[in-house]
């Protein structure tokens, strides 16, 4: 299989538990190597972008022109923009779901061949190297792989009246992170059938990994990081910024 390298970057949400969009606030005070005050979207950008393996990053961006392509350029480091910049940056208008703005982002990269894609959430701007040649190097092995993090907490699955229905052992769950990696001809035709299906039975896919379960076959999980957390709140983008200064 061909070896190349994508990348989606899914920041097309409205971001409606925060407030405003949060892939496009500034980080602090913080400033990227031009002296540009960096966003959240610009962070995230730049983690992928200064892997060497990889080729080609595809952001999905909110379809309505006031927080499209144009506000999401603006929140990205200009170098990374160039004509004939390394990994080349695209940009997709999104869908109306997280699930069809990834696969608006896959049906762009179709024509680019890549071998494999590691999607990946707009709002995690704290992914570590190292976590991203992790996930490339069991991909490669595994063909679809996400990083998992263990829980703390003794967690309960209940039903819609809240009441307990099994006491899960934690150390046989845990917390799904981004990114998650998979070959790509077979997540592009998995989300294919997961379209179908959502039109036919109102299905509602929460992750990639759910939809490469149920019309591909397993999934691999890698450790997670601490580190790599994803803003929710306008608290936890305070609290990040704080605990990383």
């Amino acid at each position: 299989m061909n070896a190349r390298i994508a990348v989606v970057i899914a920041a097309a949400g409205s971001s409606s538990r925060f407030g405003v969009k949060k892939e496009y606030r500034l980080l602090g005070d913080k400033l990227d190597s031009e002296g540009k005050p960096l966003t959240v979207l610009g962070k995230t950008t730049l983690a992928f972008a200064a892997c060497s393996r990889v080729d080609i990053i595809v952001i999905s961006v909110p379809p309505h022109p006031q927080h499209g392509e144009i506000a999401a350029r603006d929140c990205i480091p200009a170098r990374l923009l160039k004509s004939g910049a390394r990994p080349r940056v695209l940009f997709v208008p999104g869908g109306s779901t997280r699930r069809s703005s990834v696969h608006h982002a896959l049906a762009l990269l179709e024509a680019h061949h890549p071998g494999y894609v590691l999607i990946h959430d707009g709002a995690r701007p704290w992914i570590e190297p190292a976590l991203i040649d992790r996930i490339i190097d069991a991909v490669t092995q595994k063909r679809a792989v996400i990083p998992l993090l263990p829980l703390t907490d003794t967690p309960k699955e209940i039903d819609k009246n809240g009441t307990i229905l099994r006491h899960l052992h934690r150390v046989m769950v845990g917390g799904a992170q981004t990114p998650q990696a998979f070959a790509f001809p077979e997540i592009l035709e998995a989300h294919k059938k997961a379209a179908l299906k959502e039109h036919e039975n109102g299905v509602i896919y929460t992750d990639d990994a759910e939809v490469w379960g149920e019309f591909e076959g397993t999934v691999a999980v890698v450790p997670g990081s601490p580190a790599n957390r994803k803003i929710t709140f306008p608290e936890d983008l305070e609290i990040m910024v704080r605990d990383t200064e």
